[in-house]
């Protein structure tokens, strides 16, 4: 029971580490929460399965399309949104609220397109039963956590090693001096707006997968619970992000072994206000917020 559930939280926090790794792209670079990347997570879910269902694509295509526009539609919000409060130099209070927004306009696009029931995902992660430790585990687990796996070193390796990773860790650094130094400042916003729409895609793809089920409502549970996972990390890092996501994870299957499932969604704000008590810039924090 307790690898089972080990395994569960492992598998569930590499899901919430992909989606707070959006919320710490953005925040490193321009220093704001985004609050639609709960709703750009549900939208990345809904595209892959009614690509796969409706259309009959396969769910590679699928997939390759979802991310692709999803990361469009972070391209979108950031461009139409968020790009002329920061060209008013607009505070953080009015750029928070309109990304709240934004989400609700997203999230009721959804609903209007598809409806607001759940519908049936039929995305078979579970292909086969691996025995592993001598407990006997769904091969979805070991898919998750291993496509997570490689999805987080591919952004660690972009981040770390090119030149637009480069020029991203500048601008999080000083936008004024990246800019003068004849960096785009808007070309790598919208990079890191796409790589994160990008990942909220393939982390909702998984999840839909997982649980056979997406409604437009399914990212404000998951995106709640990825930014707590930021926050425990420390905001605007991506080792943090993962940290915090594994952490959130683990928490949430302990928690449903050990104190029922009650309890699950409860743990992540739990935890998140512990950690936030003992160091309350995160773990890893490589930014504070300031304030307005």
């Amino acid at each position: 029971m307790f690898l089972m559930q080990l395994l569960n939280g492992l598998a569930l926090g590499m899901v919430y580490a992909l989606v707070a790794i959006g919320y710490s792209l953005v925040f490193g670079i321009l220093e704001m929460i985004n609050f639609a990347h709960g709703a750009t997570y549900a939208f990345g879910a809904i595209l892959t399965w009614f690509l796969t269902t409706d259309l009959g694509l396969s769910v590679w295509l699928a997939c390759g399309i979802s991310i692709l526009a999803t990361g469009a539609l972070g391209i979108l919000l950031e461009y139409f949104g968020l790009r002329p409060l920061r060209r008013k130099n607009a505070g953080s209070i009015a750029t928070l609220i309109t990304t709240i927004g934004l989400s609700y306009i997203i999230e009721n696009c959804l609903t209007i397109a598809f409806g607001s029931q759940a519908q049936r995902f039929n995305l078979n992660l579970d292909f086969a039963q691996l025995s592993v430790f001598g407990v006997q585990v769904g091969s979805s687990k070991l898919v998750i956590t291993g496509v997570s796996l490689l999805l987080l070193l591919l952004l660690y390796l972009i981040i770390q090693k090119t030149r637009m990773g480069l020029a991203m860790r500048t601008v999080g650094e000083n936008r004024t001096a990246a800019a003068i130094s004849g960096i785009n400042v808007n070309l790598v916003v919208m990079f890191a707006f796409f790589l994160s729409g990008a990942c909220a895609a393939i982390a909702g793809t998984l999840i839909g997968g997982y649980y056979q089920m997406v409604s437009p409502s399914m990212g404000a549970t998951v995106g709640n619970k990825a930014f707590a996972a930021a926050v425990v990390g420390g905001l605007g890092s991506l080792p943090g992000a993962v940290l915090g996501g594994v952490v959130i994870g683990l928490s949430e299957g302990l928690a449903a072994a050990y104190l029922g499932g009650t309890y699950t969604d409860t743990i992540a704000y739990i935890v998140m206000f512990i950690v936030l008590l003992i160091k309350p810039s995160g773990i890893f924090a490589s930014k504070s917020i300031s304030k307005v």
